[in-house]
């Protein structure tokens, strides 16, 4: 049985959503509704269109120089459980994941027993840009985020210590 994705698009190779070449999920749905968002087509729970895990990853199999794949929304953590799926498929075939989320770390932490899927996502998740994007903390300068109060957080080290570690860029 294949696990469902409903997704807003695939960018095949991107070198700006996170470290390497990697595959862009583009997810569909989000209640989160940043002002500023990038991709404000992808709020609308009933737009976009099916996808799944398997043909997924079959198609990024093809590729043997992609370093990763990256979800991106929409909010992934609405669909935490199907990429939480795609992601041990991607680990599986020596793939990092950098998850994308408007939810601060903090946020989604304290959301695991609410939230079916929120853990098993952030366990599979490599590197997290956590925060909403806001308009005003807006920099074109920024590596593979949008807005100063966002982070690249090192999810691995982060439980290591105990306490966020961000990546270094």
């Amino acid at each position: 049985m294949l696990t469902k994705i409903k997704l807003a698009g695939v960018v095949k190779e991107s070198i700006v959503d996170g470290p390497g070449l990697r595959f862009t999920i583009f997810v569909q749905g989000c209640t989160r509704r940043c002002t500023g968002c990038h991709n404000p087509q992808s709020w609308d729970h009933d737009g976009g269109y099916w996808g799944s895990a398997e043909l997924i990853i079959d198609e990024v199999k093809k590729n043997p120089t992609l370093a990763g794949i990256t979800f991106t929304g929409g909010e992934p953590f609405e669909q935490a459980k199907q990429l939480a799926h795609l992601a041990k498929l991607a680990h599986e075939n020596g793939l990092n994941i950098v998850t994308y989320t408007g939810y601060t770390f903090e946020e989604l932490m304290d959301g695991f027993q609410k939230n079916p899927g929120w853990e098993e996502l952030m366990m599979l998740t490599d590197y997290l840009v956590d925060g909403p994007f806001i308009q005003e903390q807006k920099s074109l300068n920024l590596k593979f985020r949008g807005s100063r109060n966002q982070r690249f957080i090192d999810v691995k080290q982060t439980f290591v210590k105990n306490a966020v570690v961000e990546a270094k860029l």
